[in-house]
This record gives C-alpha cells, structure tokens and sequence, in this order.
C-alpha cells in the first residue's frame, strides 16, 4: 500500500472520487427505490381514484410535504453538517439531538390537535386532505435520519426507508382497492413511516446513547427560524403548489397538473443526491481553499445530468403519461413537456441549498432566494384567480424555479468572493 499513490489510496478508502461515486450510488439508490415503488403506486391511485381523486391526493401530499417542513423546520441538512463534530464533542451533539427531538415532538402535537379540531368540525374534502397531509409529514419529520446522513451512513439510511418504502407499497396494494378514497392512500403513507421512524430513533439510541435534558432548544429554534420561512416560501410554488392552488382550480385540473407534477419531482429527487452525498464531504472542508472550485466542478456535473434527464423526459412525455396514469390523463403531456424543464434550475438549487449553503451555515442566503421565487409564485396565483388556469401554476412554477436558481448562482459567486478577500488578507 505504501507505493500506492495518495489519490489511489484516498479513493480506496472512501476519501476520494470512489467514495464520491460510492456515495452518490447509494443515496440515488435510495431515491430510486421510492421511484420503484411509484412506478405501482401512481398508476394504481391514478386508475383507482380517478382525476378528480388524485386531485385531492395531490393537495394531501403538497400539505405532506409542508407537513415536513413544519416539523423539521427545513434544517436538517444544517444539522447533519455538524454531526462530524460528534468525533471530538460528543456531549454536544447529544444536547442537539434531545433539543431538536423536543422541538419536533412539540410542533407535531399542535398539528395533530389543529387535525382533531378540523375533523371535528366535518372541514370540506381539500381541506380535511391538508390536515391529514400535514400531520403525516411531520410524523415523517421525527426521523434521525440527519444523524445517518452526517456521518455519511448512507447504506444504512436506505435500509431504513426501504422497510418502509415496502409497507407502503403493501398496504397500498391491499387496502386502496378496498377503500378508494384519497385519505386511505395517505394514511397507507402515515401507516408505513412508523416503521422507518422507529428504526432510525433504534439506530440513534445505539450509536450516541439515550437521550439528554435539552439546552439548545433556543439555538436550534434561531438556526430553524429562517431556513423554515424560506423553506415554507420555497413550497408554495414547489412541492406545495397544489395545496395552494387547491381554492382556485378545479379537482380534476389539479389531478392533470399531478400527473406532470409527480413525474418530474421524482425525477428532481434523482438528482438531489449529488447534494446529500457530497454533504458530510463538504462540511469538513468548508474552510479550504479549494472548497469553491470543488463546488463548481460538482454543480456543472449535477447541471450536465438533469439537461439529460429534462431532454429524454421532453421526447418520451407523450409515451410516459399513458402508460403510467391511462388515458385519462392525456392533457398532462403538454404540461410534463412544460414542467420538465425547469429540472436544470431545481438541481442548481438543491445542490447549492444541500452542499454549499449549509456548510457555510448562509441561511440569509436561502431566506432572500425563498423569498424571490415566493413573490413570483405569488404573481402566479393572482393571474389563476382571474384565468382559472392549470397553465398559469405550470408558469409560475417555472418562473419561479428558475428565477431562485438565478439567485443562488449570485450568492455561490458572491461567498465565494468574499471568501478570496478574506484569504488574501490574511496573507
């Protein structure tokens, strides 16, 4: 081994490009593996449920993943950036994860309590779905899962989810045909994220010790305050456009915008892992020198995979929507053809918000970019109130995607300036 050269060495055992790859394999594994499982759940919720059911299945999931937001506050990846610190103050990562358990246990209470009393009084069907979907995320949302992805564990992670991935798909499978109903599919979704929950608190448990009386609820809260605005900013011409838009469109309109929608968030979460896996990587190196360049050279990668992702989906649309969702869904081609484009914008965003943004603990930066996109979301929604049109939320969500990715290309340039300045004086 002592003739081998450092590179070879480094990639050997993990530290290089091999452990990069290796990295990445899992994590895209991880995505891939819920995509699988997509493949039968969209088709059989899609025929199941109809239009105007996947409709209110969307406005659910949009609120599942505000839900997650909610409950999470949007910071796990500022979280897992500092879970390495763990090899030499193991006290304090322990204080984190009891006050960041306490935070998340409490904001889940209030949104079930806010279920209780919205059920209670019989809420109509959309608004009954974002109650269940808030409550579903943010049960997801108490995941250890930020442990397993600070210190790189990302086999185990994808074990985890798999399990639940599986009971999801079986309970889907048994269940909806019997009760064909928007809320069961979702509930089958609740059901299944006991088990990977459960696991990952086991692992917790097993590799830092039972938890400790919190200390840093005030810290956590002041770091969680404006990831979680920016972040619920974020959602609102993202993941959670349906539950907004749920008001202004029609059920069966928002059950054709899922059919686009769906497909090109999975594929956006394939490419989410250049992100995650380079995070544990990134967060020890954030003071080098060469941390930007790094950065730049991994962002044109990402960049290079979704412009390939985003021109195979555009040429195969008015094959992929039939075959997955029937015929009834052939209004959607145009739509994923619209959609689909925004994949390069989403991947600049996720990779600088995953891997740069958080190592350089920059929330300011990804408040200002939530924000921006926001306030063109919001133009998006005042023209839907007057056009009633399933286009005017494809437009704004690509304005508004592409418009943050903008931003955040200027603030990765604009750190990294200040960066160089702050070199040459010391030197």
């Amino acid at each position: 081994m002592t003739g081998r050269p450092e590179a070879v060495r480094n990639a050997l055992s993990g530290k290089g490009i091999g452990g990069i790859l290796r990295d990445i394999g899992y994590v895209s594994f991880g995505k891939y593996g819920q995509y699988l499982v997509t493949v039968v759940t969209l088709p059989l919720a899609a025929r199941v449920l109809g239009a105007a059911g996947l409709g209110l299945l969307a406005v659910g999931m949009s609120a599942y993943f505000v839900g997650t937001l909610l409950v999470d506050l949007g910071i796990t990846a500022f979280l897992a950036a500092r879970v390495h610190e763990a090899d030499h103050d193991r006290a304090m990562i322990n204080d984190l994860r009891a006050s960041y358990a306490a935070i998340r246990i409490a904001i889940l209470g209030g949104i079930g309590l806010l279920g209780v009393i919205g059920f209670s009084l019989n809420v109509p069907a959309h608004a009954g779905m974002i109650l269940l979907g808030l409550f579903a995320g943010g049960f997801w949302s108490l995941s250890e899962d930020w442990l397993l992805i600070g210190r790189g564990r990302f086999g185990a992670s994808i074990a985890y989810q798999s399990v639940g991935r599986a009971a999801y798909l079986l309970l889907l499978v048994v269940l909806l045909p019997r009760h064909p109903t928007a809320a069961m599919a979702l509930g089958c979704l609740l059901g299944s994220s006991v088990l990977t929950v459960g696991l990952t608190w086991l692992d917790g448990f097993r590799t830092f010790g039972p938890l400790v009386a919190p200390h840093r609820i005030r810290s956590v809260l002041r770091t969680g305050a404006p990831v979680l605005a920016s972040r619920l900013l974020t959602s609102s011409y993202g993941q959670g456009a349906a539950a907004v838009y749920s008001g202004i469109l029609s059920a069966t309109s928002l059950g054709v915008f899922s059919a686009s929608d769906r497909l090109v968030r999975a594929l956006q979460s394939l490419l989410d892992p250049i992100g995650f896996a380079l995070l544990p990587r990134m967060a020890r190196r954030g003071a080098e020198a060469g941390f930007w360049r790094r950065s730049m050279r991994a962002l044109s990668a990402a960049v290079a995979a979704a412009a390939v992702v985003t021109s195979g989906t555009w040429l195969l649309a008015p094959v992929i929507i039939p075959l997955i969702f029937g015929g009834d869904f052939a209004n959607a081609v145009s739509l994923l053809r619209v959609e689909v484009l925004v994949l390069p914008a989403t991947t600049v965003t996720s990779y600088i918000t995953t891997a740069v943004l958080p190592v350089q603990q920059d929330t300011a930066g990804v408040l200002i970019g939530a924000v921006l996109g926001a306030g063109v979301g919001a133009a998006a929604v005042l023209l839907a109130l007057r056009s009633h049109s399933v286009w005017t939320l494809v437009g704004g969500v690509v304005a508004a995607e592409f418009s943050v990715a903008g931003w955040y290309l200027a603030r990765m340039w604009q750190l990294s300036r200040r960066a160089a300045r702050t070199r040459e004086a010391v030197l």
